[in-house]
């Protein structure tokens, strides 16, 4: 059961962590928000693809946004307990960090399920999904194989261009098309407006045009036939699209368990099996670190005494991002099968979580025990440096001005 305490530390932890989520994943998103607009102007898909796209790498941007938002979410939560004295009050009354954390962890377990879910099982999924946008929009299996003020070949000896597109190609003007069949017949089309409808065969389309012109000629013909119309409907077969691959091309794509049966398949090459079991294990050990991510945010949340300095903050990042990119770095060794890919992951891990346990152990057990104390002070030297710097140009430029 709760006790209002731990009411209090859920309100402190559950806003900043839920803002640094928030904050995290609208960072990365826009950041490839622009790539993916340029991506689908250039193949001449509609807008709608571009959110698609980006609701199918949430799920990997969370797997990183997550571990980030629970560490500033309880980082945030414990320097506003020591820089408002609430901490020392708290230890003063006989409540040690191991009880104070409880709500930390009960944060803790909850978001390294979801995370679980999310990398193990989720993810595979919208990446393959992600994917099969791309190769649409290449293919123009998604109606971008048309672009604006182009000549384009749909196949066979059918070519249009079109002007102007408006309604996400729904309403076409100044069309342009012309067929030419193996008999000698040819037909040229000029049209005012026009638009695309679907039929029952999802081979063929109808394009159907207003206002415009029709010139037919063949080889029998004297002369060719021109005819005007308010309306011609003119049949397009489509041509052939090449099929998307299945999901599993790459480890990326598979989930847990898949990778798991393809690490101990004996049908899997050894470079397969590496690859594998390197991704399997860079998964877990990401999960596995957030149960360690309370006691790191409790050592970088407490600055020295009479200190106001942000600077835990700031490494707190640096460490999260420095232990995802390490991983990263030996999954590919991993996976290339020199070194095992279980040493290569959680070697690391062992490393970093030996770090995490030194750091709470000067936290909470060694009286006045600082572990970033020495960074903080040199962090403050280097800003009262730099202070300096800029009174002395400001005074030298005050005394040039005054010369």
């Amino acid at each position: 059961m709760l006790t209002a305490l731990d009411r209090y530390m859920a309100r402190l932890i559950a806003v900043p962590l839920l803002a640094s989520l928030a904050i995290a994943a609208m960072l990365l998103v826009l950041d490839r928000m622009q790539r993916l607009f340029v991506f689908v102007a250039t193949e001449g898909g509609p807008v709608s693809v571009v959110w698609r796209m980006l609701a199918n790498l949430l799920p990997e941007y969370l797997g990183l946004g997550i571990p980030i938002g629970l560490m500033l979410g309880i980082l945030l939560a414990f320097r506003r307990l020591a820089l408002s004295s609430e901490l020392d009050i708290l230890r003063g009354v006989g409540l040690s960090y191991t009880r104070l954390l409880k709500v930390p962890y009960m944060f803790a377990f909850v978001l390294a399920v979801l995370n679980l879910a999310i990398v193990g099982f989720i993810q595979p999924h919208s990446k393959y999904a992600y994917e099969r946008l791309r190769f649409e929009l290449r293919s123009g299996a998604l109606g971008a194989s048309i672009k604006v003020g182009e000549f384009t070949n749909l196949g066979g000896e059918f070519t249009i261009r079109i002007e102007q597109s408006a309604d996400q190609g729904r309403k076409l003007s100044g069309i342009f098309a012309r067929m030419q069949s193996k008999s000698g017949q040819s037909l040229a089309v000029t049209a005012a407006r026009g638009q695309f409808l679907a039929t029952d065969d999802p081979d063929t389309i109808i394009l159907r045009l207003s206002d415009g012109v029709l010139v037919h000629n063949a080889r029998n013909f004297q002369e060719p036939r021109i005819l005007s119309f308010s309306s011609h409907d003119l049949p397009i077969d489509l041509p052939k699209m090449e099929q998307f691959r299945t999901r599993g091309d790459g480890d990326v794509e598979l989930s847990l368990p898949e990778l798991f049966k393809a690490g101990i398949s004996r049908k899997t090459s050894s470079i397969g099996r590496a690859q594998a079991w390197a991704n399997f294990n860079f998964r877990v050990v990401e999960v596995a670190m957030m149960f360690l991510l309370p006691l790191a945010a409790v050592a970088f949340a407490i600055p020295p005494k009479r200190s106001t300095s942000a600077l835990g903050v700031f490494l707190s990042i640096v460490f999260i991002v420095l232990y995802h990119k390490v991983n990263q770095y030996a999954q590919s060794v991993g996976q290339l099968g020199k070194v095992d890919p279980f040493l290569a992951l959680w070697g690391p891990f062992l490393i970093f979580a030996g770090l995490i346990a030194w750091m709470y152990y000067q936290t909470a057990y060694v009286p006045g025990g600082q572990p970033i104390g020495a960074l903080e002070r040199q962090f403050a030297k280097l800003l009262n440096l730099i202070k300096s710097l800029f009174t002395w140009f400001g005074n030298r430029r005050q005394r040039r001005a005054r010369a």
